[in-house]
């Protein structure tokens, strides 16, 4: 990649350097011939160059204001949980003694009943299967009431341990919660979540339906409780079904397990107590993903953040060029035409008359960048579909509000030559002359 940079940098300067060579007459032997044509011809290179440069950042900052808000939109999505002050970690056992389940379920209990009494933990859950930490465990759903050759879809599958709910601060629907008791209950219950009641029982109380989740050989599940939806795989996406179990009461002991830990304060700083803790139980089970619950909330918006840094750096050096290139442009026209102003003023021109000319050739440079940046924007802005949300490619906040920058940008950068070129000196001008 420095190679590549390197060489474009190098063929670009080459490039640029030649270009006077084409249009200069003294390069071409004798005396300059059509100095005022190449004089114009050089005007309107420079003039062109900067409105390409200010169409171009125009392209670059409306990507980047289509993203922002886009990162709102999503934003403000309920996740269906509260993860402040929420530490998260993965637990994935292994050796000889785990091929035994009931040593499985042991361990993790166990550790989760050292947590518990980590100083400054206020709850403290198990469950196989985390929101929007891009894992999946997806099982067919088949009720009873609908017979034994329905197709009922599919569900999320958590084993959770009593507290989970409350740890994630899941909203309890109808029903109950799971238990203690549930851990080694006759009856398999099961906790739903809303989506999946609204769906599968639009008429009737979903509470006591027995179901099959996964396979159809075990026993059934029975509905003990409803809770709130919580977005699984990102937070654009339509919700799926859920449904929570008991890990004691699945049909195989799950090896990877999340713990969830929600502190009186901020849970990152106890987050070697807690690996402590579960080191304690057994210092051999390694202990991976560690993070504040909130950091998988916005890495599933990872991609988006990542297009949208891409854009705001480049917009940003675009837009620093853009007010160089204005200035540079309004600048050197000021310098040219410094008789001109002098004998403008000197026939009675005001201050403000000479400060309007010379902002409004920068005005002019911006206005027709923006107009052709507009335009391609609205063009090459439909390419972002896919990473945007909630907001229209032709947003029109995000467009009103990067015109508006430029001109300001446009304004600022030819300020300053306005105001020499308002102090212009008649006088001095004329007798140099």
């Amino acid at each position: 990649m420095l190679s590549i940079a390197f060489a474009v940098t190098a063929i670009v300067g080459v490039l640029v350097g030649f270009l006077p060579t084409f249009s200069n007459d003294d390069l071409k032997g004798g005396v300059p011939q059509g100095a005022w044509q190449a004089a114009a011809s050089h005007h309107l290179m420079r003039r062109t160059l900067v409105v390409a440069e200010i169409a171009f950042a125009l392209v670059l900052l409306v990507g980047a204001g289509l993203l922002v808000r886009s990162l709102q939109q999503l934003f403000a999505i309920a996740p269906g949980f509260d993860g402040r002050n929420v530490l998260t970690m993965q637990v994935q056992v292994a050796g000889q003694r785990f091929t035994d389940a009931g040593a499985t379920h042991r361990f993790f209990q166990q550790a989760l009943d050292a947590v518990k009494e980590v100083p400054g933990v206020a709850e403290a859950a198990i469950t196989t299967l985390l929101p929007l930490s891009g894992d999946s465990d997806v099982y067919g759903l088949q009720f009873e009431s609908n017979g034994p050759q329905a197709d009922d879809g599919a569900a999320f599958r958590y084993g959770v341990s009593p507290g989970y709910f409350d740890a994630m601060r899941i909203p309890l629907r109808r029903g109950r919660l799971l238990t203690d008791q549930d851990r080694v209950a006759a009856e398999f219950p099961v906790v739903v979540s809303e989506s999946l009641a609204a769906r599968r029982f639009p008429d009737r109380d979903p509470l006591g339906q027995r179901l099959h989740l996964g396979p159809t050989d075990r026993p059934w599940f029975t509905i003990v409780g409803v809770v709130g939806d919580v977005k699984q795989m990102s937070l654009d996406r339509e919700q799926f079904d859920a449904a929570y179990v008991a890990p004691e009461q699945w049909q195989f002991a799950d090896r990877a397990r999340w713990f969830v830990v929600k502190a009186h304060g901020d849970a990152a700083a106890l987050a070697l107590a807690i690996q402590a803790a579960i080191w304690s139980v057994d210092k051999n089970q390694p202990i991976v993903r560690t993070a504040p619950l909130s950091h998988w909330v916005e890495a599933t918006a990872g991609t988006r953040r990542f297009a949208m840094i891409l854009f705001e750096a480049f917009g940003v050096i675009a837009l620093l060029l853009t007010a160089i290139g204005i200035y540079g442009v309004v600048s050197g026209g000021v310098t040219e035409r410094v008789r001109e102003i002098g004998v403008r003023t000197a026939l009675g021109a005001s201050r403000r008359s000479i400060l309007t000319m010379v902002i409004g050739q920068g005005l002019f440079l911006s206005l027709a960048g923006v107009t052709i940046g507009v335009v391609v924007a609205a063009l090459t802005s439909r390419g972002l579909t896919s990473l945007l949300f909630g907001i229209s490619p032709l947003d029109p906040m995000s467009y009103v509000g990067v015109v508006l920058l430029l001109i300001g940008v446009a304004a600022a950068a030819s300020w300053l030559p306005a105001w020499r070129a308002s102090r212009v000196d008649p006088s001095t001008t004329l007798r140099s002359e």
